[in-house]
């Protein structure tokens, strides 16, 4: 009876390996398949769909190259092969600019236009020469898009518009959106499209044809100076401190009402970066309205103005500032004292007197 039981179990256990030994077969066997479909599979075939033309693919029915694999090298006879930005390091021009230019044209969604434009932007970053190469024809085809319902594309239209305006001879077509720009900031309440046209503004020479739209526009861009977006808050204040050194909108900046703790803004609690510009917009407004031209008219601000709340009799930028001086960042430090020192001396009074006077001082 023990014999036939240990038989019985001696065979239990050879089925049992046999059976392990089958399933790990059939696995081995099922990797085997998956691994020699996946070594024989080939990438689909290229369209014009923006998908594809956002890819590296040689041409519409080809076949893409597979994301993992290396990029062959340039071949030296037939058509251009590898990554496009390698085949310009070369000397030759790889089309995708034009190819994505293009497609432009053709009738897309909105998703399909703001991914085609975003891909001309990368583009033109990265492929110097072909970007170069492009017309003013081009630039007007991305302008259009800035009137495009959908704000994602006007985003990606001014993307690629600011970088378009790296290249020199691209500026002063570029200059002609400068109108529709400021009109997109002022109207439509969208942060990145904010950030995304006070960039290109900040990257032109603007014209003294634009002066009377900055005018309309300059409550909004003090609006967004005093928005929570600390990309928009610094891009703004880049614009209007440029803006305040044109003699012809000083006074539009320094009356233009802002909100009654605009003073926030030179806390020390301020991000670095945005506190540094504050104070070199500040600086330029301080010597704008000290200057000799500006200084021999009598001018009349809002009691909510810019300038009552710097410069007004009550305001409390001096308190402001003497905090800043010992602001942990540097530049800070010194960009605030440059303010105390031009509130101290104003430009004329370095004609009459080698010091400054004590009783108009703000310290």
């Amino acid at each position: 009876m023990g014999k036939s039981i240990s038989r019985y179990l001696g065979q239990v256990d050879i089925r049992k390996s046999l059976v392990s030994l089958a399933t790990g077969a059939g696995a081995i066997y099922l990797l085997y398949k998956a691994i020699r479909a996946g070594m024989k599979c080939q990438p689909p075939l290229c369209n014009n769909s923006p998908i594809c033309i956002a890819r590296e693919c040689p041409g519409p029915g080809e076949r893409a190259l597979p994301q993992e694999a290396p990029a062959p090298e340039a071949s030296t006879v037939g058509g251009p092969k590898g990554l496009a930005i390698e085949r310009e390091r070369h000397g030759r021009d790889s089309g995708e600019i034009r190819r994505l230019l293009n497609s432009l044209e053709v009738k897309q969604d909105e998703y399909a236009r703001s991914m085609i434009l975003h891909s001309i932007t990368r583009c033109v970053y990265l492929l110097e020469a072909e970007a170069s190469a492009c017309t003013t024809d081009d630039i007007t085809l991305v302008g259009y898009m800035l009137d495009d319902k959908d704000n994602s594309v006007k985003i990606q239209a001014l993307n690629t518009l600011k970088a378009f305006s790296g290249i020199r001879k691209f500026r002063l077509k570029i200059q002609e959106h400068s109108i529709k720009v400021l009109e997109l900031i002022s109207t439509i309440w969208d942060t990145e499209l904010h950030v995304a046209g006070l960039r290109l503004l900040n990257n032109l020479p603007l014209p003294d044809y634009v002066h009377p739209q900055l005018r309309r526009v300059m409550p909004a861009l003090m609006e967004i100076l005093q928005s929570d977006y600390i990309l928009a808050q610094v891009q703004a204040i880049r614009l209007l401190s440029y803006l305040a050194q044109k003699n012809d909108l000083l006074y539009d900046i320094l009356n233009c009402q802002v909100h009654s703790d605009f003073l926030n803004l030179f806390q020390s609690t301020q991000p670095g970066s945005l506190l540094f510009e504050v104070l070199v917009f500040a600086e330029r407004l301080s010597e704008g309205r000290n200057a000799p031209h500006y200084r021999a008219v009598k001018w009349h601000y809002n009691e909510q103005s810019l300038h009552e709340s710097l410069f007004g009799e009550d305001s409390r930028l001096a308190d402001r500032l003497l905090a800043l001086v010992i602001h942990p960042e540097e530049d800070v430090q010194i960009q605030a004292c440059k303010v105390i020192v031009s509130l101290q001396c104003p430009q004329d009074l370095g004609v009459r007197s080698s010091s400054c006077q004590p009783s108009r001082s703000y310290f």
